[in-house]
């Protein structure tokens, strides 16, 4: 049977709510259904620009807290990637707590139950843990959900198109850096040889990039450079690594106060969410001379495939909006070097932008509407 639950919440409820004003969070749901195990939060940002669109992340989060942090710092983000795509899209996220090798078809079933039952306000996708299969089980419960696999209606892996606009993230970020869009011979260290990783490789190897990869799995990194002779570095000597271009495509908060003064690099672009662990690391990198394109910028390839789903669209349409990726990287920092600022702050300015004024024309009415409400 599936029931929610309420989180055990130490001091005033109260509390709980002055925690979520300040990122201006809609609605926090803690779920559970004992029979499949399921333990999920699902996180719904903002709705201003439309349904709260996220992915379903499975990790074994070491505790509720741990897991809540995560997701709302997530739904946030997708919030902002949506905007600055120029998508009708809001921002929403859920973590399921469990270790992905505990997966189930009546874990996923039991969570396209309670997707359902928000009525269309959140709509799922894949993220660390999850794949389009897993989707497949989502599916039979609910319609709100993208990225399963074409034989379902859907276009399939949405890592593909978010290599591709990392990739054309970091050819903006080079032309910002060295004055030329140019990969060719760059040195460039990927952290993290999941789905977004290789595709990124990819077309880095194409272009002819020198590649450095790492990867807690140890054959994902060698996959890597048996297919695009990436040399392999130990995980934690990544950040070391004399290069060009650091890629973080694992998981975020990898750019903080210990890995910071170990970069040698000039410029920091990857697919990774919420790769900076606090804003101020925005601001720490720039007086490092380092030129960072903020991620939910040049990673949202994922959220334009989804939108894509939503529409009913062909996948050209969705690499048609890709495709612009590049051009709103240099827009974001160009906006950086003409007010002096560090580029994620730019970025969350130019999203926060769109979203006010958005929501501020859909605060308009004429009194035709009323007769229709």
């Amino acid at each position: 049977m599936s029931v929610s639950f309420e989180p055990q919440i130490h001091g005033a409820t109260s509390d709980v709510f002055s925690t979520l004003a300040p990122g201006g969070y809609e609605q926090v749901i803690y779920c559970q259904d004992q029979d499949s195990g399921l333990r999920t939060i699902i996180v719904i940002h903002d709705t201003t620009l439309g349904p709260a669109l996220g992915g379903i992340r499975m990790r074994p989060y070491a505790s509720e807290t741990e897991a809540l942090q995560d997701v709302l710092r997530l739904a946030k983000a997708m919030t902002y990637k949506a905007s600055a795509a120029g998508l009708d899209l809001g921002g929403g996220k859920s973590v399921i707590i469990g270790s992905p090798d505990d997966k189930s078809e009546a874990l996923f079933r039991s969570m396209g139950r309670f997707i359902q039952s928000l009525g269309g306000r959140y709509v799922a996708a894949t993220d660390i843990g999850t794949t389009g299969e897993d989707l497949t089980h989502v599916r039979l419960e609910t319609p709100w959900v993208t990225g399963v696999p074409p034989e379902w209606g859907g276009l399939g892996d949405t890592s593909i198109l978010t290599g591709l606009t990392v990739y054309l993230g970091m050819k903006a970020g080079a032309e910002a850096v060295w004055g030329a869009d140019s990969l060719s011979g760059k040195r460039i260290a990927v952290q993290g040889a999941g789905k977004v990783g290789m595709h990124l490789m990819g077309h880095l190897h194409k272009e002819g990039a020198n590649l450095f990869v790492a990867d807690v799995a140890r054959e994902a990194a060698a996959r890597a450079a048996q297919r695009f002779g990436a040399s392999v570095v130990p995980v934690d000597e990544i950040y070391d690594q004399d290069c060009d271009i650091f890629s973080p495509n694992g998981l975020g908060g990898v750019i903080n106060d210990d890995t910071i003064p170990r970069l040698r690099c000039r410029l920091v672009c990857g697919g990774a969410n919420n790769q900076l662990a606090e804003d101020r690391h925005g601001l720490a990198l720039e007086a490092q001379g380092i030129v960072y394109t903020p991620d939910f910028v040049v990673n949202s390839g994922g959220v334009i495939s989804a939108a894509a789903d939503l529409r009913g669209a062909p996948l050209a349409w969705a690499e048609g909006i890709a495709r612009r990726v590049g051009d709103t990287t240099r827009r974001v920092l160009a906006r950086a070097h003409r007010e002096g600022i560090a580029p994620s702050v730019a970025a969350d300015t130019i999203a926060r932008e769109r979203i006010e004024g958005i929501g501020a024309t859909k605060r308009m009415l004429v009194p035709g509407d009323l007769r229709h409400r």
